[in-house]
């Protein structure tokens, strides 16, 4: 192992790491002053309380599961699914256990006597991209958003390619097309409609059925609709070629033949989320704590996240994959427990200084301390709070910070769905990045150039670039050009 790292790099690292955010000198001055030897730990115990720690795990959350203010295709409209989001935020914050977490969003709805916050949970297999194009044909894209609903149940919670079954058997991992339309027969049931219909199509469909009221106050312009999910009966087939159109053999709700047994399980999406979480199946912890050691060290142990299967890489340390995996399990699905065994870790606490006498520039031997780049929003919500600019209103409907002319106004069509960018005035110019307006087609460009996804499909991992745009966002982006001038008024 390297040697530990100096005490302020550590508060600095578990800081940014579990906040998004750098410790404030007053942070690092309690700490410094700290000679107890509980000191680490109760840095970690606070960080976990906080909002921002909160705020963190649903920014990650986001692109697991596809969040947008818009609903992509060609006219991208505005969607109102920023309840949800909030649900998330709540939920992080309260440290609701993690197969409570998935099961509300899986299967809210199917619980005995769902509160409206529940519901609002299934939001999650509502945020897929929707088209209110005229003339789409309805059951086409119905069958769309079920695949969508389908493949991000297998990436997320599995681990698995579940996309390459749609059409054919798999061609490296043991699925069949069987397994694919069994899985998506838990989600063929949506009472949702492929197609908004032409009253839709007038109104933009900002929320298409089912859905929920979610009010700010007591007129109805404080009210929002929140898309959410509702079953129906409907009968499910192997459709050939993966086309709408050609269904095949009937299949019943199963999960995947190679995988742990379904039998005993309800056939509904409240089965399939209880079939997930079950001690059977160590496939979805194992994935779950993958993707969270990835968060702190910038790689899985696993290094695709997206891929367990034959394509996918073998674990650098499956052991301790392995025992993460039924610690976090055998404790209540706590993240915080496994969150404090990482961060409070020796493996953790390593220098991360590169070491030229290790041909290990990826570290997979753990060798040295987690380095890579910040994400987007890190990027930005920095900045903010180094200027002292940061807005820490927690909620509520996203924001449009500064963001160049003109950008929006290039992917407009028809002028009658035309949308245009408000740019916010005041304190709501500084929110966090979490809160920034996300419209698939157009990101906003801070976010877009450091490697945001536009969250069309469900996304585990983002990419790391290094593009001299990137330094130019900083050297002329309203908001950093604001930090200037702050921090000059301050001198």
């Amino acid at each position: 192992p390297a040697p530990e790292a100096e005490s302020s790099a550590w508060l600095r690292r578990v800081t940014q790491d579990l906040t998004g955010l750098p410790p404030t000198l007053t942070e690092i001055e309690a700490y410094a002053a700290d000679d107890s030897p509980d000191a680490e730990k109760r840095v970690v115990d606070r960080l976990l309380k906080s909002i921002d720690y909160a705020e963190r795990m649903t920014a990650i959350w986001l692109d697991n599961a596809r969040y947008a203010d818009s609903n992509g295709f060609q006219f991208d409209n505005a969607r109102s699914m920023w309840p949800w989001r909030d649900w998330v935020i709540q939920a992080f914050r309260a440290n609701m256990p993690y197969d409570q977490f998935i099961t509300e969003q899986l299967a809210g709805d199917l619980l005995e006597d769902p509160t409206r916050q529940q519901l609002i949970a299934t939001g999650f297999n509502r945020n897929h991209p929707h088209s209110i194009e005229g003339g789409i044909i309805d059951e086409e894209y119905r069958v769309m958003y079920a695949n969508d609903k389908t493949t991000t149940a297998g990436t997320l919670f599995l681990g698995l390619t579940m996309e390459c079954t749609r059409c054919h058997d798999h061609k490296y991992d043991p699925l069949t097309m069987t397994d694919y339309y069994s899985l998506f027969a838990f989600f063929n049931t949506s009472a949702e409609f492929g197609a908004p219909g032409e009253e839709g199509f007038k109104h933009k469909a900002k929320a298409t059925p089912p859905f929920v009221t979610y009010g700010l106050g007591d007129s109805e312009a404080e009210k929002t609709l929140v898309m959410v999910m509702e079953d129906t009966v409907r009968q499910s087939y192997i459709l050939e070629q993966g086309l709408f159109d050609q269904p095949g053999e009937k299949v019943e709700a199963r999960t995947p033949a190679m995988l742990p047994d379904f039998d005993g399980y309800s056939d509904n999406r409240l089965g399939l989320a209880r079939w997930l979480t079950s001690s059977d199946n160590p496939l979805f912890a194992r994935v779950a704590i993958n993707r969270l050691w990835q968060q702190f060290f910038g790689i899985g142990l696993v290094d695709t996240p997206d891929n367990f299967g034959l394509q996918g890489t073998l674990p650098s340390h499956p052991l301790l994959l392995d025992w993460l995996a039924v610690e976090f399990r055998e404790n209540d699905w706590n993240l915080h427990h496994l969150i404090r065994a990482i961060v409070l870790s020796a493996t953790y606490r390593q220098s991360s200084d590169f070491r030229p006498d290790r041909d290990d520039p990826d570290n997979r031997l753990l060798a040295r301390g987690p380095t890579f780049r910040l994400p987007a929003e890190m990027i930005r919500d920095q900045a903010l709070m180094v200027g002292d600019l940061m807005t820490r209103h927690v909620g509520g409907p996203s924001a449009m910070p500064y963001q160049p002319e003109g950008v929006w106004e290039d992917m407009n069509a028809p002028d009658s769905h035309a949308e245009f960018y408000e740019q916010e005035s005041g304190p709501g110019l500084y929110r966090k990045s979490l809160y920034t307006y996300w419209r698939r087609a157009v990101l906003h460009p801070a976010m877009a150039l450091f490697d945001a996804p536009n969250r069309d499909v469900c996304s585990v991992e983002r990419e790391s670039t290094n593009t001299p745009l990137q330094a130019l966002v900083t050297l002329h982006g309203p908001t950093y050009i604001c930090l200037l001038y702050t921090s000059d008024a301050a001198d």
